[in-house]
């Protein structure tokens, strides 16, 4: 049979880590869930996994893993995050790549990513190049081979980038059939233009100004945006129909084949990685046509044309890429008579940046790295584990920091100089994040993806700093004041960065002050390790008197990526629910310590609060910190502990006031008369309370189950 069918998923997040702690902190906008990537796994990347295939009874006949029957690619900073949360996810990807090379005749279906969603077009030689060889070695470092093809973001392409990948050993990658200019036969000299109506069943051979070539595949337009906006994964049975209505009569071999989002699958569209299931199965038991993925087809089915493509062209923007650098008028259609004029001074503010960063990092790294920008390129080995040895098997070989810096050291460094070569590389590291195409994507500057991409920014300027580097916000900011936002409180750029950017910078400092504030509520080891950072305590004094706590001490403050630390001395008083004050500073000296230790010790015994108060100003001067200074999932924890007695109260005064009023509830119940909103809003959270803990027996009790129904 010369039928061959691909279906393509593009798996990808935003990074929505905050930059300075390496971890998604709670979105409440994601409820239930804790933020965004938990709830789009449980939704959709977990669920493919294991989808089930239904009979016409909706009975389970089978449960696959879809991934290993499609062709697929997942962002390398999705990946690393599924890996640390949901393991068992992440080795059901691995597996299902595993199981493919089986399936297609030795071919994966899981391809490469170029890093982290950089419009490619749009970036810099070196980013393109960095960009690549990173997505690459994620790949391999992964899924244990080398890959065969790699996915654009937003398959925004142009020679440069084509050149690239063909360089770095790519093969083959995916385009939207607008992309295409014109194609010939193999050999032949005359062109025909194709005005985006290009044959998509059949690969494309594309000359490259090096002399290099790479295969292209043009999805089928209509079908994958039938599926992402117009209902077609509604009817799995349908959607395979729609498949193999695509082919001709011909003898010769065709691919009909579709790229779409990959969270169509049960994200965007519930069940929609039952509906794919269903699709497979149709097209597999009926023997409609030959599931395959890119690389295995190719094998088969050389090209037989070549193809020129449209320059800095995308799937997501008819302009090219003028989405991600002008007011194109593309938007998400949610905000009538808003602008995006604010994208071009948002990436002339970014190029700028990233400018006055070379120099910063090619002069810090002359003294102690023989080729800067090779390490750049080599040190996704250091980012792919951040664990304290830091050892990654690719290669065939271990690797670690110190592998990586002996490797490319002009000499043995001390560990100040090994810390500024990786406060550095973690500039440069930056200074590509905030190129992620998703700040640029939606209405306005003051959007959470643009805010973002600003944090990574300012992360990059603060590193900069850090290396005695000159301080670039100023002449950033000159550039991010024309950005103007649509939304008047917002003003433009520069505002948004007052509001949102520099209140969520860290350092160590601010660690130090989450370790003393968070140890008054639980119990701390001498040493522990918050999120990205280690705090080792070296004193630590705890009194309490009534609901008043007082910790005072020292620790020793750790960045894990850079190896930058910060001895901090500390203070906090607890004064019993929200109301705390402390105090945090860089270690003062032993005199100093004992007496702020004694005084402030002394005062809390008396419980003379004004004099602590006065103390603390004293002591610590402008260094002072509260409840809110804790980062934002353990703010919630410490409020939810302050709440719950409170809350217990409420409930136990309820649960009084329902069993009170019960009777007369009843009546009224029987007379189908309509509760008062008081009495209903009670009986409703009684009646959740006693059910949600009725499911929570290991023992359940149906009749009293059943009796909680009815009421």
């Amino acid at each position: 049979m010369n039928r061959y069918i691909c279906i393509h998923g593009h798996f990808y997040q935003p990074p929505r880590e905050n930059p300075w702690l390496e971890e998604i902190e709670l979105q409440d906008s994601a409820y239930p869930y804790h933020d965004w990537n938990e709830r789009i796994t449980s939704e959709c990347y977990a669920p493919n996994t294991a989808s089930r295939i239904l009979d016409p009874d909706k009975r389970i006949i089978d449960i696959v893993n879809n991934y290993a029957k499609t062709s697929f690619d997942i962002g390398p900073t999705l990946l690393s995050w599924i890996k640390t949360h949901h393991p068992d996810v992440y080795q059901a990807l691995i597996e299902a790549d595993r199981l493919s090379q089986k399936r297609f005749s030795g071919h994966g279906s899981a391809i490469a990513h170029a890093y982290n969603h950089m419009i490619m077009p749009l970036a810099s030689s070196r980013d393109k190049r960095t960009q690549v060889i990173w997505g690459i070695r994620d790949f391999e470092y992964r899924f244990g081979r080398k890959p065969e093809g790699m996915w654009l973001p937003e398959t925004a392409a142009n020679l440069e980038t084509l050149d690239i990948l063909a360089e770095q050993g790519i093969t083959f990658t995916i385009l939207a059939p607008r992309q295409a200019r014109r194609v010939r036969e193999i050999c032949e000299e005359e062109w025909k233009d194709v005005n985006e109506k290009i044959d998509t069943r059949m690969p494309y051979m594309c000359r490259l100004p090096s002399g290099k070539t790479i295969n292209l595949f043009f999805y089928d337009g209509q079908i994958a945006q039938d599926v992402a906006f117009r209902g077609l994964l509604n009817n799995g049975k349908n959607f395979a129909e729609r498949l193999t209505g695509v082919f001709s009569d011909l003898e010769e071999p065709q691919l009909v084949h579709i790229a779409t989002d990959g969270e169509s699958y049960g994200h965007h569209h519930r069940y929609g990685d039952m509906a794919l299931a269903c699709a497979l199965h149709h097209i597999e038991s009926g023997k409609l046509a030959n599931l395959t993925n890119y690389a295995e087809y190719m094998e088969k089915c050389p090209p037989t044309r070549e193809v020129e493509i449209i320059e800095n062209s995308s799937w997501s923007c008819v302009h090219g890429v003028e989405r991600w650098r002008g007011d194109c008028g593309c938007n998400t259609l949610t905000n009538p008579g808003w602008n995006q004029g604010w994208r071009a001074p948002l990436r002339e503010a970014m190029d700028w940046l990233r400018d006055n960063l070379i120099p910063i990092y090619e002069m810090g790294m002359a003294s102690y790295i023989q080729d800067p920008w090779q390490a750049r390129d080599d040190y996704i080995k250091v980012i792919l584990n951040r664990s304290a040895q830091n050892e990654v098997i690719l290669d065939g070989s271990v690797q670690s920091v110190e592998a990586f810096l002996s490797r490319h050291a002009l000499r043995e460094l001390s560990d100040d100089e090994k810390t500024k070569v990786l406060k550095l590389l973690e500039m440069q590291r930056c200074a590509m994040l905030m190129y992620t195409s998703c700040g640029w994507f939606f209405d306005d500057i003051s959007g959470i993806e643009t805010v973002q991409v600003m944090q990574y920014a300012s992360c990059a300027m603060q590193l900069a700093r850090g290396v005695g580097g000159e301080d670039l916000e100023s002449g950033y900011l000159d550039i991010l004041k024309r950005a103007q936002s649509n939304i008047p409180d917002f003003k433009d750029g520069a505002q948004v960065w007052e509001t949102f950017v520099k209140p969520a910078a860290l350092d160590l400092l601010k660690v130090g002050a989450h370790y003393a504030i968070s140890s008054l509520f639980e119990e701390y080891p001498e040493t522990i390790n918050i999120f990205c950072y280690t705090a080792e305590s070296e004193i630590y004094d705890l009194n309490e008197s009534g609901i008043q706590k007082l910790a005072v001490g020292k620790a020793r403050i750790h960045a894990d990526i850079t190896g930058d630390e910060r001895l901090v001395c500390f203070a906090v008083l607890h004064f019993g629910d929200h109301n705390l004050i402390g105090g945090v500073r860089e270690y003062m000296g032993n005199d100093s310590f004992s007496l702020m230790r004694q005084e402030i010790t002394d005062a809390f015994m008396k419980s003379d609060i004004p004099e602590m108060i006065r103390l603390m100003d004293r002591h610590f001067e402008t260094h002072s910190y509260s409840l809110w200074n804790l980062f934002k999932d353990e703010q919630r924890k410490v409020l939810n502990e302050i709440l719950e007695p409170i809350i217990s109260e409420i409930a136990d005064s309820s649960r009084q006031t329902y069993e009170q009023h019960y009777p007369i509830m009843q009546v009224m119940r029987e007379l189908q008369i309509p509760l008062p909103k008081a009495l209903a809003a009670t009986a409703e959270f009684i009646l959740n309370t006693d059910l949600r803990k009725s499911l929570e027996t290991e023992e359940l009790d149906l009749e009293h189950l059943q009796k909680l129904v009815e009421e």
